[in-house]
């Protein structure tokens, strides 16, 4: 069945925001989306948060990884076991560390241990092997984008913006065969998104997140400290480039001396003011900007980015797609394509020299 046509793939995200598992079905033959399927969340409770927390920037063999893994690992199961009529289990495990130019990148979880579990073949460390050809290793959501792109219909160049802890954008000309020809996809981190101002009201509030923006939106940003966020030298970097989650954990200190309500304000428009300052390196405009992940639940944040950007800013299902889910499906998407020897990234997704193939495949009783 594999081996054929379409198939139903079941995808899974765990994302740099640690508030949960996102899981997805999606009928695909890896290169189209013919339908989309059932749906499940699965929240991190307080202390599996904290064990994700604290394991952070580690590395395999550092002594936190392994209570983090158990968490992605129990939860993962937990949340797949529900699910019924999938051919083929799409897992990305949770980041912990994110290095392209150095150690590398760790998702945190075994794919061998989930196959296992549930019975089913399970694709999973799709980065890795991206890296080790000298590509980012991120983002991987672009082939996707560009199915999704060909799904809705679109004639014409547009851009997917993820707002999730930190923030990605695909430009896509759909008009291209393929997502790895030349000039139909064009991928980068655009810096960060939701994990400052998070990680600012659980630290001053004891929140998980400033709901809607309601904060960010009673207070006025600071322009001193965006003038000098925006003098990072990531900024500068052509893409393709990625980010790891804490790489801008300094903006933190520098809104210290804020109120919370200004402090979130500057969070929120350096969100903003990164998407816009990526949004010059498109090959061309793009008259619509669909936002998918949990940046688009931020009322605040999608009027600031409208400010800043000449597109208009939609959220994803204003195209008929689910943002809550859409990384996910990506996964379940990018499973068949590593099961069908397909390409996963390219030189203008993430800077890997030819277009490539990653991730591992565990089948189940191995």
């Amino acid at each position: 069945m594999l081996n054929g046509g379409a198939v139903w793939a079941l995808g899974t995200m765990s994302g740099t925001s640690l508030d949960g598992v996102d899981a997805a079905m999606v009928l695909t033959d890896g290169t189209r989306i013919v339908a989309f399927g059932a749906t499940a969340y699965r929240p991190y409770s307080s202390d599996e948060q904290a064990l994700l927390r604290a394991a952070l920037g580690c590395w395999p063999g550092d002594p936190q990884v392994a209570a983090a893994a158990g968490v992605v690992e129990s939860a993962h199961a937990e949340l797949l076991s529900q699910f019924s009529g999938a051919a083929i289990v799409g897992f990305h495990g949770q980041t912990l560390a994110h290095d392209p130019r150095g150690r590398g990148t760790h998702q945190a979880g075994s794919g061998a241990a989930l196959a296992r579990v549930l019975g089913l073949p399970v694709v999973w460390d799709f980065r890795s092997t991206d890296v080790r050809l000298g590509g980012q290793g991120a983002p991987l959501a672009p082939f996707y984008h560009f199915a999704c792109a060909r799904w809705i219909g679109a004639e014409m160049p547009l851009a997917f913006l993820n707002m999730g802890g930190v923030g990605n954008v695909t430009w896509v000309d759909p008009r291209h065969a393929a997502p790895d020809h030349p000039g139909a996809c064009l991928a980068f981190d655009t810096g960060p998104a939701n994990a400052p101002v998070n990680d600012l009201v659980r630290q001053r509030l004891g929140l998980e997140q400033d709901k809607a923006g309601r904060l960010a939106a009673q207070g006025r940003p600071d322009m001193a400290v965006l003038s000098r966020f925006l003098e990072h030298e990531f900024f500068a970097r052509m893409p393709p480039k990625s980010m790891d989650r804490n790489q801008f954990h300094d903006l933190l200190g520098a809104v210290a001396h804020l109120s919370d309500a200004d402090a979130a304000a500057t969070l929120t428009a350096a969100a903003a003011l990164s998407v816009a300052r990526g949004t010059g390196h498109f090959p061309t405009p793009v008259q619509r900007l669909l936002v998918t992940g949990g940046g688009r639940h931020n009322t605040h944040l999608m009027e600031v980015l409208a400010r800043h950007v000449t597109a208009e800013v939609q959220p994803v299902e204003a195209a008929g797609l689910n943002g809550d889910m859409l990384e996910a499906q990506a996964f379940a998407f990018l499973a068949v394509r590593v099961w069908r020897g397909l390409p996963t990234s390219c030189p203008s997704t993430t800077g890997v020299g030819a277009p490539a193939g990653g991730g591992q495949i565990s089948l189940p009783g191995r």
